[in-house]
């Protein structure tokens, strides 16, 4: 449907479209020597920055139009010229003959100005939404390196990437997806980096999502991702506006999504979940040192509780006879066998640990240590659980929250009690077992058509060169090439010749 060139047509029009809108505000406003030319202005109050709009654009509308000719008003020439030459000083606004696009830019923050006998109307750039700045980081925090956030408002999302990219190829390809939300989004990457097949298959996702709306990049996520019933996240959230810069250097895409304080960075592989942001700001030996301990630590968050469960239910002898007779006598008085023992931890620190989170924060971190030991100590007391148990999930959960990505922990969290399962079933045959089908499920994982093992598994895809920022970190010297995400025409990242030219004057 296209604009009337009747004011009064459009008018009534848009007030029955928006009946009941108190938010709603419009003016009908004469212009024109003789004040005999009339304009219409709508927006939506709280979403846009009115100061702006009424104390510099309109009177400039209307100043303007009173010092014209006569007949000005009557010339065939195109509105948005006879607005730009009316007084309208902004330089982001566009004509727009479309009303649906007009009414989608309207609900979006923008002013849409009418004026009778045009059959278009004006858009002006003026959103100005409620927002807390720019936060500081509180999920991915670091010692060293940049506190930024991302936050709610879109624009100053791509703002903050912009900032870190200063190339003109960093491309933020505008989409919008939901029939009632009309949500923003933005795919972030640099056009020679990227790989193009990532990038169609990316789009590809987004535009056959058909959903009445996508309010946050965890909906967003569930729909394109490769595998929705896997628990193991195949895109990687970061609220970090430095980490979703140094992937779109990787060749990879940063997904922004309005109203969202989360970027969704695809492709995603199992050996990115383990890396932080303070990896890239500290001593690579340092890092090398970190990063086996995060892997350590995945696998005692994973596999210690149904280990202990193994050993002690059905092969005690493969302990030293002294720790087995000190846990025999602990467990003497336990009226539970040891699975329902692990079990009844389990599930209190689970309890613990989101009720840390749904409470307030300066009380969720208290409520979290002291119902710890409160909860261990009265267990113990009662002779509900024996003090070894309580020692083997209070290490479970302190090595969970050693992994960097949160994401990767509730999977690890769901998959623990499948090896606690097996474990309690068959023993040490059962654990192996519950690694394997979790392996198997693992290698079995793509995203975005790289394999999700990547590079413990088809390393050589690569050539290998993908471990040099693995387990390990090596010194950036050595990191020549970018990894498996980038296009293979530009794998290169550093300029060796001037780099050994700097060695040999050193």
């Amino acid at each position: 449907m296209n604009v009337f060139s009747e004011l009064d047509k459009n008018i009534e029009y848009l007030e029955g479209l928006f009946a009941d809108c108190n938010d709603l505000v419009k003016r009908k406003l004469p212009v024109g020597p003789s004040l005999d030319r009339w304009i219409y202005v709508i927006y939506f109050d709280g979403m846009t920055d009115r100061q702006v709009l009424e104390a510099t654009i309109l009177p400039q509308i209307m100043a303007s139009g009173r010092k014209m000719p006569e007949n000005f008003f009557n010339k065939p020439c195109s509105l948005l010229a006879t607005l730009k030459e009316g007084g309208m000083t902004t330089a982001d606004l566009r004509e727009e003959a479309d009303m649906q696009k007009i009414i989608n830019v309207l609900m979006a923050g923008d002013t849409a100005v009418f004026v009778d006998g045009a059959e278009a109307a004006v858009l002006i750039a003026t959103r100005g939404f409620p927002n807390r700045g720019v936060p500081e980081a509180n999920i991915e925090v670091v010692v060293q390196g940049s506190n930024e956030a991302f936050t709610e408002v879109f624009r100053f999302n791509t703002a903050l990437l912009r900032r870190r990219v200063k190339d003109p190829k960093l491309k933020m390809k505008h989409v919008q997806v939901g029939r009632r939300t009309l949500t923003d989004m933005s795919l972030c990457y640099l056009d020679d980096v990227v790989r193009k097949e990532v990038l169609a298959d990316v789009e590809e996702r987004i535009k056959n999502i058909d959903i009445d709306g996508i309010l946050d990049c965890g909906a967003l996520e569930e729909f394109i991702e490769d595998d929705y019933q896997s628990p193991f996240p195949q895109c990687q959230i970061t609220e970090r506006p430095d980490k979703a810069a140094s992937a779109i250097l990787e060749g990879r895409i940063a997904i922004l999504v309005d109203n969202s304080p989360l970027a969704l960075l695809v492709p995603a592989v199992v050996d990115s979940f383990f890396q932080s942001s303070e990896d890239y700001t500290q001593s690579w030996n340092i890092t090398s040192f970190v990063r086996p301990l995060r892997f350590l630590s995945a696998f005692f968050a994973l596999a210690l509780p149904g280990l202990y469960i193994a050993i002690t239910t059905f092969h005690p002898n493969m302990l030293p006879m002294m720790l087995t007779l000190k846990m025999a006598a602990a467990r003497e008085s336990i009226p539970f066998p040891a699975v329902l023992e692990v079990l009844i931890m389990e599930f209190a620190f689970e309890l613990l640990r989101e009720a840390g989170i749904r409470l307030p924060r300066p009380v969720g971190s208290s409520i979290g240590i002291i119902g710890g030991l409160i909860v261990g100590e009265a267990a113990v007391s009662a002779g509900i659980v024996s003090p070894i148990v309580v020692i083997i999930v209070a290490l479970t959960g302190i090595a969970s929250f050693a992994i960097p990505s949160y994401s990767l922990v509730s999977a690890f969290r769901l998959a623990k009690f499948l090896i606690i399962a097996l474990s309690a079933a068959l023993g040490l045959f059962g654990f192996w077992a519950a690694l394997l089908i979790m392996i198997i499920h693992l290698a079995s994982l793509k995203s975005f058509g790289l394999p999700y093992l990547f590079p413990f598994a088809a390393g050589d895809i690569n050539g290998f060169t993908d471990f040099k920022d693995s387990i390990f970190r090596m010194p950036l010297i050595f990191m020549k090439k970018r990894p498996i995400y980038a296009n293979p025409e530009q794998c290169n990242r550093m300029n060796e010749g001037k780099l050994g030219n700097v060695r040999q004057k050193e």
